[in-house]
């Protein structure tokens, strides 16, 4: 596994200072930039970063909670984690992605060149992200909102004939909050964007079954499998970066 340098530095928003963990590869020509879930950029989030960075990606990972003064919340309070993704917007969060991107791109990273995941609440938000910039490649786990939109953003199922980014979805059919049904629904409406989608359903998996932090949500099988076609999506669709 190659040395990475992984640390938390700030960037200057109109909301004040946006903490951002940031894993450097080595020689490093592709970026992903990885959106939290309900949770915060906590421990798993940036595992996520550090595997990212040792399959060779610049990785970064905004704390979107920055304007609450929080960051990473327990896993046995969703109503405190509710509470704080209460307070995010679609204006929010654009704007912490804008800074993220602007940072990205001061280090030689274009846009075809980076790539965005994310999980639960991340995973809805990659879906806007990606209808909103021409990212090289996209990965959504799990994210809900698919009839309803969140955060002010519009639902899922109409954001996606408008993805710009090839974008892959991942979601277990075991999931109370996103039945088959609306993920197939979807799948349908995604394959009328302009690029190339697709998207994967894992029989045996819930929600959260990609992160190992929770044993009660997390399957193996299925994480690491979507895990492998999530590196496998960027490899293929990711353009690298001349630096």
């Amino acid at each position: 596994m190659p040395a990475i340098d992984a640390h938390t530095i700030d960037l200057e928003t109109a909301d004040g200072s946006l903490p951002l963990y940031e894993v450097k590869a080595p020689a490093a020509r592709t970026a992903v930039v990885v959106i939290q879930e309900a949770f915060g950029v906590n421990h798993h989030i940036e595992d996520v970063a550090r595997r990212l960075a040792a399959a060779g990606h610049h990785a970064v990972a905004p704390q979107l909670f920055h304007r609450d003064a929080v960051n990473a919340l327990p896993y046995d309070d969703m109503e405190l984690a509710k509470s704080h993704m209460a307070n995010l917007s679609a204006k929010d969060i654009r704007a912490d992605l804008d800074a993220t991107l602007e940072h990205l791109a001061a280090q030689g990273f274009s846009l075809s060149a980076t790539g965005i995941v994310g999980f639960c609440m991340g995973g809805s938000v990659v879906v806007a992200a990606a209808s909103d910039h021409a990212f090289g490649a996209a990965v959504t786990f799990y994210g809900g909102g698919v009839l309803a939109g969140r955060f002010g953003f519009p639902p899922l199922g109409e954001l996606a004939p408008a993805l710009t980014s090839p974008w892959l979805g991942l979601f277990g059919d075991r999931d109370a909050g996103i039945p088959p049904e609306q993920v197939e629904l979807l799948r349908s409406q995604a394959a009328k964007a302009a690029v190339p989608t697709s998207i994967v359903r894992y029989a045996e998996a819930g929600h959260g079954f990609h992160c190992d932090a929770r044993p009660n949500a997390y399957h193996e099988a299925s994480a690491k499998d979507a895990w492998a076609k999530t590196l496998d999506w960027f490899g293929r669709f990711l353009q690298p970066s001349a630096n």
